[in-house]
């Protein structure tokens, strides 16, 4: 109550805010966002989630810069998946039906849901190993006399 009648009759004191570390421009930057994996999985969560969007937590998987988008912690046994190498990780990452898994220093698990490559394609993560491959689309006779019918 003392505080915001010292505020209202104009008499509390003023303290100037030093001018450095006043701004988010250093946190801003992708060189800063780099994923250190010697951390326990909810520490590794809470940077990725802390960067999303803007500018995304990465690592380097393959010899190319990977964003890591939408992390949540799992709590579950561990899913069957495909082991992918990540850079600096302890152990490899799986890529599960519902994303990729990698692993804090602790063991527990963290998933992520999507991935963006270096020259901004995403993909969900799930797909990582089959991001190359492309199925052609067979039509049926009947669809195919629809498709020329449209035409």
């Amino acid at each position: 109550v003392e505080a915001v009648h010292l505020i209202a009759d104009g008499k509390a004191p003023r303290v100037p805010q030093p001018k450095e570390g006043a701004t988010y421009e250093g946190i801003q930057k992708k060189e800063n966002a780099e994923i250190s994996w010697d951390q326990p999985a909810a520490a590794l969560h809470n940077w990725i989630r802390g960067h999303d969007k803007v500018p995304g937590a990465w690592t380097t998987i393959n010899g190319q810069m990977v964003t890591f988008y939408g992390s949540s912690l799992l709590d579950a046994s561990v899913p069957a998946g495909r082991e992918l190498t990540i850079k600096g990780a302890s152990r490899p990452g799986l890529v599960t039906k519902n994303g990729l898994v990698v692993y804090g220093n602790d063991g527990k698990m963290v998933l992520v849901r999507n991935l963006q490559f270096q020259d901004g394609k995403m993909i969900p993560a799930s797909k990582y190993f089959s991001a190359d491959e492309t199925t052609a689309l067979e039509l049926t006779e009947e669809e195919k006399k629809l498709a020329e019918d449209i035409r």
